[in-house]
């Protein structure tokens, strides 16, 4: 009984005060992050703003947003596929999963359309899937096991958490109230971690290439 009290406890703890604390350190760390580097951007080039044209700008990210667009994606068909999924599920999974929206309608009584259940399953295999080849790929190849640091393995750890806990706890294998409760606090540290960690290039990534 005292356990379960316990449990109890943590699951109100990682799932209210935690969410409110990521959410504020991943918005005001992205707000010093883009404030940072505008600044940086200035101090390194006087002339940035000046000469950036929206048309190239908006040209070169439609251009690197779009599947095998690029000459390198065309050189390393595998990555590119794989890249490309692993994104698109990553973003789209969790933003569009129903028992997210329903949380989000229960506290701030908005939603919006949703993925079926089986739909979201396979986009979780695929993250982690793309997670698992990532990992080997650094691992393997020998010019991208040279530029890799610990930190990179810590982030793909990071990235994949959310996603093998959350397929554990829906599908209720062995423990998977831990399960839950270790699938809400690493999503919340995959939140907070995007403005400081390589993680933000998906919020930058737009400015940096339009540059």
């Amino acid at each position: 009984m005292k356990g379960k009290r316990v449990m109890h406890d943590i699951y109100n703890f990682v799932s209210g005060p935690m969410v409110w604390v990521s959410f504020i350190i991943f918005t005001v760390g992205c707000i010093y992050r883009f404030i940072s580097m505008a600044l940086l951007a200035r101090k390194k080039d006087p002339f940035i703003y000046n000469y950036m044209n929206p048309y190239h700008a908006l040209r070169s990210i439609f251009h690197w947003l779009t599947p095998f667009g690029s000459e390198n994606m065309r050189k390393h068909p595998v990555f590119t596929i794989v890249a490309f999924a692993f994104h698109i599920c990553l973003i789209l999974a969790p933003v569009f999963l129903f028992a997210h929206i329903i949380l989000i309608k229960q506290s701030w009584n908005i939603s919006w359309w949703f993925i079926s259940d089986s739909t979201a399953d396979i986009m979780t295999i695929i993250v982690i899937v793309a997670c698992v080849f990532f990992l080997i790929r650094r691992i393997i190849r020998p010019e991208v096991k040279f530029l890799t640091s610990f930190s990179d393995y810590i982030i793909l750890a990071v990235v994949a958490a959310p996603f093998i806990t959350g397929f554990w706890t829906y599908h209720q294998f062995a423990g998977y109230r831990i399960m839950g409760i270790i699938h809400i606090l690493s999503g919340e540290i995959m939140l907070a971690a995007i403005p400081f960690t390589r993680l933000s290039h998906m919020l930058f990534f737009a400015f940096t290439r339009g540059y």
